[in-house]
């Protein structure tokens, strides 16, 4: 395409096969442990069959985790705990396998892919096939400015949709989605209460790495600035990603889409994925038919965001620290319901009754 049109995912995204799903409830309710009695993993199976389009569902033998990474220049106003400019050193961290997402994805042999798509460095600081996708460097004061240009938002989105094909190409069969940024929330933040219709104090929490209340407060007021400049743009999903989003927000949102149009299920991590979802949802009302929350951080913006999509977390344990830890945690969930729903026996079949003599 030379331009891109967003529409064309409305027509491109199906939902998960309707028919297999209602083999997997009736397969269910043939195995020998009665339904319901395994609680959400019941649901968890019958809809990971329809995403996979079999019955029995097929396991999940390649998950991986990818992590889309920026920095924002709102982080410049103190908004949160960590530097601005300081997601180079939690990317590091993660490909020197240090951070808490890095441990976890050694411990379950799932491996980590890591998109930079803005971060405030030397693109010379990293591999090039972590960097090969970048966009610019940073994304701009969202109180103020433009986050991106026009044009830098819709690469930014293809280069989502980009990744999204190499992983199904790939062989990929599920994602845990996740981001690894400074100031990443508080851009979270702004799309959700845009789109939610809702105030800035409704959706500004304490981020991954919690901040003070003076700090809340400075993330408020940038929060309700950016508000401002974001509402003028909500009929266009496009333009609102340039203008109070971010190129890793942009990325994740193209990402969403195509992975739903390859029917690639995504596991969504913290406030920021949720806030992507939420605009892809915006361009594809499908969409969120591919996808599941893997646990609830706390964030008030990713509980809004999910309220709106219908998308139950599920694990609540607290986990605010980003990169994907929590919704990686919820993997070992989404493979055991796999597990079950394919390995746990019919029972045998009724014998049938003699048939009655009938009166002559």
């Amino acid at each position: 395409m030379s331009s891109l049109n967003l529409d064309d995912f409305t027509d491109l995204i199906e939902r998960p096969d309707g028919g297999v799903r209602r083999d997997a409830e009736a397969r269910r309710e043939r195995q020998i442990v009665p339904p319901g009695a395994l609680g959400r993993l019941d649901e968890l199976g019958e809809w990971l069959a329809a995403a996979r389009g079999t019955v029995p569902v097929r396991p999940v033998e390649r998950p991986r985790v990818v992590l889309f990474a920026g920095d924002h220049g709102v982080a410049e106003l103190g908004v949160s705990a960590r530097p601005a400019g300081g997601a180079e050193h939690l990317v590091r961290a993660v490909l020197e396998g240090t951070s808490p997402v890095a441990v976890l994805a050694r411990r379950l042999e799932v491996p980590v892919r890591v998109v930079d798509m803005a971060l405030d460095c030397d693109p010379d600081a990293f591999p090039k096939d972590v960097v090969r996708h970048r966009v610019r460097r940073g994304s701009g004061r969202i109180d103020v400015e433009d986050a991106l240009t026009p044009e830098e938002a819709e690469a930014a989105l293809r280069a989502g949709v980009a990744v999204a094909d190499e992983e199904a190409d790939s062989g990929t069969d599920l994602v845990v989605l996740g981001d690894v940024s400074v100031g990443g929330t508080t851009v979270a933040a702004v799309l959700v209460a845009a789109l939610c219709g809702t105030d800035a104090s409704v959706v500004t929490g304490r981020g991954g790495e919690a901040i003070d209340d003076l700090a809340w407060m400075r993330k408020c007021a940038a929060i309700r600035d950016a508000l401002r400049r974001a509402r003028p743009v909500l009929g266009d999903q496009l333009q609102l990603l340039a203008t109070v989003g971010g190129a890793d927000l942009a990325a994740m949102t193209g990402f969403l889409l195509q992975c739903a149009v390859r029917k690639l299920p995504v596991v969504l991590d913290g406030v920021v994925a949720a806030a992507c979802a939420l605009v892809a949802q915006r361009v594809a009302f499908r969409a969120p038919d591919w996808w599941l929350a893997g646990h609830d951080s706390g964030e008030p913006g990713q509980a809004k965001a999910l309220d709106r999509m219908a998308l139950e977390p599920l694990l609540e344990q607290g986990v605010r620290v980003g990169e994907g830890v929590g919704a990686l945690l919820a993997l070992p969930l989404v493979l055991s319901a796999a597990a079950l729903a394919a390995e746990l026996p019919e029972r045998p079949a009724a014998e049938k009754e003699p048939e009655q003599e009938q009166d002559v």
